[in-house]
């Protein structure tokens, strides 16, 4: 007999991580098919899955793999528009909003995988260790580090102001 749970049950406990994830690499509008993409993965090696093993870990890990390879197919693909807008249409200028994905892309990649597994995803150091391989302090070190980067790169506070966001009010 088997201990593993159904699957259904596995993407109604792991779902909401896995979007988490998806949605910190890819961003909101790609997330959805990274976590479709996901658990379709997921559902064809999910009898292969040792019984004693980290289903979530191994979620997140095929998370952040589909939502590369949906980064990487966008990089490759053109993107079809009407006609090309004046200016930038992503911009804000409320200085409060920080872009996550912006400031992630600017970290080192395994200091990246990190920030996101474990303060994102949620894992703890001994699993983000086993979904980047390595161990559980250099897993620790590398979050710190690129927690530490992003404070500094965009002056962030403890309670999460910005430097541009305290100057806005001034």
């Amino acid at each position: 007999m088997s201990d593993k749970l159904p699957f259904s049950e596995v993407v109604s406990r792991h779902g909401a991580t896995v979007l988490l994830v998806c949605r910190a690499v890819v961003g909101p509008v790609d997330a959805d098919d990274a976590w479709s993409e996901t658990f379709v993965s997921a559902l064809r090696a999910y009898p292969a899955l040792p019984a004693g093993a980290n289903v979530e870990a191994w979620l997140v890990t095929i998370a952040h793999r589909k939502a590369i390879d949906l980064l990487r197919k966008a990089r490759r693909s053109a993107t079809p528009m009407a006609d090309v807008p004046a200016a930038p249409t992503r911009r804000t200028d409320d200085p409060s909003v920080v872009d996550l994905r912006r400031l992630l892309a600017r970290l080192p990649e395994r200091q990246r995988l990190a920030v996101v597994y474990h303060y994102v995803g949620g894992l703890p150091y001994a699993e983000v260790a086993a979904a980047m391989g390595g161990s559980p302090d250099a897993a620790r070190r590398a979050a710190a580090d690129g927690i530490a980067r992003l404070r500094k790169a965009e002056s962030i506070t403890a309670r999460g102001e910005t430097a541009r966001a305290r100057e806005g009010r001034s």
